[in-house]
């Protein structure tokens, strides 16, 4: 599976609130070309939030296709999220999209790739891009010492940003109740 670079997407689930935090730098090769994009946002009814990495005209459109899953399937992530899979892996068009997605609701968080992955961590903790790993080690060693999901979050990605060339602390955060 190809890494994607130019970009770093955190997911964390701590104390009743799910977080997916994204950096805002695109860049394009060595060059800085915008420091402030949003890459994370609401989904359909405010009910799901999601991050991308990759190419984001790739990453909107599985935005849309996944916002009409979730309306076919009255609103279930899970359910909504094997079905892009499935579409993904399956359709010629959608087969050449490169991006990756983390996508969470109250109940669940998941990584969706265009492999047909459906895949949901065990501890609560997701990370894509190519700051992704620095951001996961970084929560991971923070989880069981930081309380509030939101300052971890920042923190890691703070580590990220600081370690990868394509990551800066220009932060999009997205917050959900969860149970």
């Amino acid at each position: 599976m190809p890494v994607w670079h130019g970009t770093t997407i955190l997911s964390v689930r701590k104390n009743g609130k799910v977080i997916i935090i994204g950096d805002g730098q695109v860049s394009l090769g060595q060059t800085v070309i915008k420091p402030n994009a949003r890459k994370v946002r609401k989904l359909g009814d405010g009910s799901v939030v999601g991050g991308f990495a990759g190419a984001t005209a790739d990453a909107f459109t599985l935005f849309e296709r996944l916002e009409a899953k979730l309306e076919r399937h009255n609103g279930q992530l899970m359910r909504s999220a094997v079905e892009l899979a499935k579409d993904w892996r399956t359709d010629k068009y959608l087969r050449n999209l490169e991006a990756m997605m983390i996508v969470a609701d109250k109940e669940s968080t998941l990584i969706l790739t265009g492999n047909g992955d459906v895949l949901e961590p065990g501890n609560g903790i997701a990370a894509i891009g190519s700051g992704g790993n620095f951001a996961l080690s970084a929560a991971q060693a923070l989880i069981e010492y930081e309380d509030d999901a939101e300052k971890l979050a920042r923190k890691a990605m703070k580590v990220a940003a600081d370690i990868c060339v394509y990551t800066n602390e220009n932060v999009t955060i997205e917050t959900l109740d969860s149970v």
